[in-house]
């Protein structure tokens, strides 16, 4: 793989928080400013395949072959409807893959031994891993090929209490199978200026997390809800809805992160 690939996991155990929406976006926005984009979609439930707009009929090759080891990365790949935008699609067959592999010395290791090393990977320089809503074995296999994690929180009463949940397991991947493990940053989801809570919940997690979070804030956006059914990104559905800006706008400062993190 080429060195200047970036492969960041977009992780979060609790579902709702905008993690898919948040993959989806963030790529095509990426890939809309001449980025050559991967999302890997590792949620058996597929939902950034979909909305993507690959059928499911469509997903001959998916991220479990990835993990089984009989397809390559290059096998798995398909180019999607965004330039620059393509994407290891998921099956139902991923709820399996645990069991199957739990006995494995490698099973928190597959997916960085498809991705590192593997020339297939060179074209792409940001690599999005769509994780699914637990910290399950394939969570562990995202957060150990990664160079970094997302972190999508919604702006909602509980979201601290999960959080250092999630940075605890980051703490325990980076001690025992990936030394190079950051967090990228933490994006606040879900964002209505209206509700009083929601800015309290910003400024709670700005307070604990300080400069990991975002500046960037996703609002509550019904283009970006509606999207997905059309089997599109919000940004290709409705460019200039606020909640497409938001995507553009944290697209620019998750580049300037990695430029630091690759400097640091």
């Amino acid at each position: 793989m080429n060195s200047q690939t970036r492969i960041i996991t977009i992780a979060n155990q609790k579902g709702g928080v905008g993690k898919t929406t948040t993959a989806i976006n963030l790529a095509t926005a990426l890939a809309a400013i001449g980025e050559n984009v991967l999302v890997v979609d590792l949620d058996p439930q597929g939902n950034a395949s979909t909305g993507l707009g690959i059928d499911r009929k469509n997903r001959d090759v998916s991220s479990y072959d990835v993990l089984m080891q009989t397809a390559s990365v290059e096998d798995a790949a398909v180019v999607t409807a965004v330039p620059n935008l393509s994407l290891i699609p998921s099956t139902l067959d991923l709820l399996g893959v645990e069991m199957e592999i739990a006995n494995a010395a490698d099973r928190a290791t597959r997916l960085r031994r498809a991705f590192r090393g593997n020339p297939a990977a060179s074209p792409y320089s940001y690599i999005l891993i769509d994780c699914p809503p637990s910290l399950n074995l394939l969570t562990m296999n995202a957060m150990a090929v990664a160079d970094s994690v997302l972190v999508p929180l919604q702006c909602e009463f509980f979201a601290l209490e999960g959080l250092s949940q999630l940075l605890e397991t980051v703490s325990q991947v980076r001690a025992s199978l990936n030394p190079q493990l950051n967090i990228q940053g933490i994006v606040l989801t879900m964002y209505d200026g209206r509700n009083n809570l929601a800015t309290q919940v910003v400024d709670d997690v700005r307070s604990f997390m300080g400069d990991k979070v975002y500046r960037t804030v996703i609002p509550r956006n019904v283009r970006v809800s509606e999207a997905p059914s059309y089997g599109i990104p919000a940004i290709l559905y409705d460019l200039k809805c606020a909640g497409s800006q938001a995507y553009l706008q944290l697209a620019s400062e998750v580049i300037q992160r990695e430029r630091h993190l690759r400097a640091a």
